[in-house]
């Protein structure tokens, strides 16, 4: 408690919490039905995506947030069109575009003569690079991808489970399945500065499996999804303050623990059943 109420009276933390839990909220959400629907990969690509916009933006001195968003939610669109309609397969799709992003990324970098870029900061997250206009832009953005997916539950519900049942009573899977690219796309970029192109899919992968080794509702498993993702973003926040490691890192490295932990009690609860 100490260490947080440190952590509290640095406005750089507090932004960077204020961001990050409503990353972390929004990603989890959304994680669910991503890692049902075997689309969980897209997070990993897109961040690439978003880091090659970002460098791009740096490079000419652009505004990031207002380059990496339109970039990222049209790959996120062309993702889930080559998915589904082209001869290219999703896992191959995904790794055409995100290691060409990537690279695209790394050669602005390298050529940018003069601009002084902090290629780790991209890669992996920084906290010192959350200003307080990337926090106005944050809240509002994750705030409406919370809306928008608390309105559209039951419609991202049916599409997650059952695609041609959901197309049978009426859905129209295809804008559904874009809304969720949408949501995802914009989660992935306002959490990038924060976590790293390298590390943000791990915000929309780690929760939802924990989860699921011991929740099997869609209702239940959204909802401990959300709160494993919170607690272990905070608990990430205050063990990288405490012993000066990387931030990002640090927020993966207890998910992981997480992980293992739901992991275990998962296997416990189905044996006792079991017995």
């Amino acid at each position: 408690m100490e260490i947080l109420k440190e952590m509290l009276s640095a406005p750089i933390l507090v932004r960077a919490l204020i961001v990050g839990i409503l990353v972390s909220l929004c990603a989890a959400l959304l994680g669910v039905s991503l890692v049902l629907k075997r689309y969980s990969m897209i997070g990993d690509g897109l961040s690439h995506v978003g880091f090659g916009a970002l460098a791009i933006a740096a490079v000419m001195n652009l505004a990031p947030m207002a380059v990496a968003i339109p970039v990222v939610i049209l790959a996120a669109f062309l993702l889930l069109r080559l998915s589904s309609n082209s001869k290219i397969k999703g896992d191959s799709a995904i790794a055409l575009i995100s290691t060409g992003a990537l690279a695209i990324g790394v050669m602005a970098v390298s050529m940018s003569h003069g601009v002084n870029i902090d290629l780790n900061s991209y890669l992996f997250g920084s906290i010192v690079s959350v200003s307080g206009g990337d926090v106005v832009i944050s809240v509002i953005l994750a705030c409406a991808v919370l809306l928008m997916f608390i309105f559209f539950y039951t419609k991202i519900f049916a599409i997650t489970f059952d695609e041609s049942f959901a197309k049978a009573t009426g859905i129209n899977v295809n804008l559904y399945n874009m809304l969720i690219a949408l949501l995802t796309a914009v989660t992935i970029v306002i959490g990038m500065r924060l976590m790293g192109s390298m590390l943000i899919s791990s915000l929309i992968i780690f929760p939802a499996l924990s989860s699921m080794r011991v929740f099997k509702s869609f209702k239940s498993v959204t909802i401990c999804s959300a709160v494993i993702s919170v607690v272990t973003f905070v608990i990430g926040m205050i063990i990288s303050y405490a012993a000066d490691t990387p931030c990002g890192a640090s927020i993966v490295c207890v998910n992981i623990a997480a992980f293992a932990g739901f992991f275990i009690a998962g296997a416990l609860l189905s044996r006792s059943k079991k017995s």
